[in-house]
């Protein structure tokens, strides 16, 4: 006698087991992978950050990665199991999905505490003898298939509501069974016992709500940032006992995950309000992921009690590579030219690889950070801000930043619009910095032994007189020359003479020699006067200033 196929009607929409409404990331850092696009699986939009198994690595995450059966149902594998991917919100970011019971189909009679028999009847074959016995049983969906029993076969994989299972009638746990999904059966022929007194004993320990999500969050290879207790901070660090350095912001200490992994430790001081900001902050920052853009794996916020969690950087920040007397010459132009390629990269992907456009405000060598190989990571974004991709021109109620990288309209808002590329200035002065290996000093110094270093190098380049590089290669003098020129369209006192960071980018990647030197920075300088300036809001450990007005002649022009 054939083989029969029993489908079990689906009863309503699809209520999942554990529903998971996990906050993957707030609405900051869908990042464009135009070559991608969205796939379907069945009626379910696969999209960044999730990607399919048969996608390129580059459409999502690996540690989103989905499985599409027999082109109809998506599944999730992670640490807790296999869940059964209902639903993916892309509208709010989040994620529906159900847990996964099996049915098994076994030969002989399974006597373990995680086979739940489904039926008291067995059910055995009219046309042969030879043909063996069934028994039905249920398994726990985070079971390695591989671990079955040899005389079981999968017979249907059931996404199911299980919270409050245990001393339910065998009735009502058909219904969760019907509410759980479709259910295709293969059985040989007889009556189905399923209705039938059925034991069903959960031997799976229930997590709380807490634990289920933190578990989840583990599973995603902290893609969310996590929040760590006070507790929990104290002993990374080992009750602060390595402190690597101290600014305006508070104090970083080296620490250990307990997987082993390093960590730096950045214990803040007073945060502004009540600290939402702060948790905003967190909340958007921490779901940036670019090779170039310090990595945040968690927080803490305990009261007044605040730290951040990022990556351990071994080789410090770019400030101890280029003005440290001893660390000058440790590394190459080559590998200054590819930290300087680096920070371009994770500036621009700040400015146009996310769906909401993210203004650093302090680029300058300290928050830039180097790990073991010397890449370069754009870091402490305790001064950005968000805005949407269609603000061209953005609003602030303070200056902010670090004096000598403030880009001018930050200070005199009659120079334009605040935008970004009030980093494309920050980046230039970087440039400068990098190429002299020195602080550049104010331009509108009073004494003649503050030689602003843009003015000198721009006046040798145009005098055609040599950068006193020393003994360099001709390749090395053209990637400096690069840099130069760039760097001097960067800090065009007009934000509206400023390029771009994809325009930056070209630059640096193009043949030197095709490059037009720009106008000298602070020629053009408007000569007015009661010029009013913002009170600026600064970072860090640099000096700050907070001026009402400022008169400027043309005494005080470079």
């Amino acid at each position: 006698m054939p083989k029969l196929k029993a489908k079990l009607p689906l009863l309503g929409h699809l209520m999942p087991a554990f529903a998971l409404f996990v906050i993957l990331f707030p609405a900051v850092c869908f990042a464009r992978h135009l070559d991608c696009g969205s796939t379907f699986c069945g009626n379910l939009n696969i999209s960044f950050p999730f990607r399919l198994k048969n996608q390129p690595p580059h459409c999502g995450s690996p540690v989103l990665e989905l499985e599409c059966e027999n082109n109809n149902r998506t599944t999730f594998v992670g640490r807790g199991g296999k869940f059964s991917v209902q639903q993916i919100f892309y509208e709010n970011y989040t994620i529906q999905m159900g847990s996964i019971i099996y049915v098994l189909n076994c030969t002989t009679l399974i006597k373990s505490l995680y086979y739940i028999e489904a039926s008291r009847c067995t059910i055995k074959s009219n046309t042969s003898s030879s043909l063996p016995t069934s028994h039905f049983y249920f398994l726990n969906g985070n079971t390695d298939p591989s671990d079955f029993n040899q005389a079981c076969t999968i017979e249907a994989e059931v996404p199911i509501m299980i919270d409050n299972i245990i001393g339910m009638s065998t009735l009502d746990i058909y219904k969760k069974l019907l509410e759980g999904g479709v259910i295709f059966l293969r059985l040989f022929s007889g009556i189905i016992c399923l209705l039938a007194l059925v034991t069903y004993k959960w031997r799976r320990r229930h997590l709380s709500m807490d634990d289920r999500i933190e578990e989840f969050l583990q599973s995603l290879n902290n893609l969310v940032p996590i929040r760590y207790s006070f507790k929990e901070i104290k002993k990374m660090t080992k009750n602060f006992k390595d402190k690597l350095g101290e600014g305006g912001y508070g104090s970083v200490f080296k620490g250990k995950l307990r997987s082993g992994h390093h960590v730096a430790i950045k214990l803040l001081g007073k945060s502004k309000g009540n600290g939402q900001d702060f948790i905003n902050e967190v909340a958007s920052i921490g779901t940036i992921h670019h090779a170039n853009v310090a990595k945040l794996i968690g927080f803490c916020v305990e009261g007044s009690k605040q730290a951040l969690v990022y990556d351990f950087m071994s080789n410090g920040s770019l400030d101890k590579i280029i003005f440290t007397e001893e660390n000058k010459n440790t590394l190459g132009w080559k590998k200054m030219f590819d930290i300087v390629l680096g920070v371009a990269q994770g500036i621009h992907y700040l400015h146009q690889g996310c769906d909401m456009q993210i203004l650093h405000f302090d680029i300058k060598p300290h928050n830039i950070l180097l790990d073991e190989n010397f890449n370069p990571k754009v870091s402490d974004f305790g001064l950005a801000k968000l805005y949407s991709v269609d603000n061209s021109i953005v609003s602030l109620t303070a200056a902010r930043g670090t004096i000598g990288y403030i880009a001018p309209e930050l200070v005199y808002k009659n120079l334009g619009g605040i935008s970004y590329k009030a980093d494309v200035y920050s980046f230039g002065m970087l440039l400068m910095e990098i190429v002299g290996r020195r602080k550049n000093v104010n331009a509108f110094a009073d004494h003649t032994s503050q030689i602003y270093f843009p003015s000198w190098i721009y006046d040798r380049l145009d005098q055609g007189e040599d950068l006193e590089l020393g003994d360099v290669s001709d390749d090395e003098k053209a990637m400096v020359k690069k840099m130069v020129i760039t760097a001097f369209w960067c800090i065009q006192l007009l934000p509206s003479d400023r390029p771009s960071m994809s325009k930056v980018l070209k630059m640096l990647e193009s043949d030197v020699e095709l490059l037009e030197m720009a106008p000298k920075p602070f020629h053009q300088l408007p000569l007015e006067t009661s010029m009013e300036v913002h009170r600026c809001e600064n970072s860090n450990d640099e000096p700050s200033t907070s001026l009402d007005t400022v008169t400027i002649t043309s005494s005080n022009i470079a």
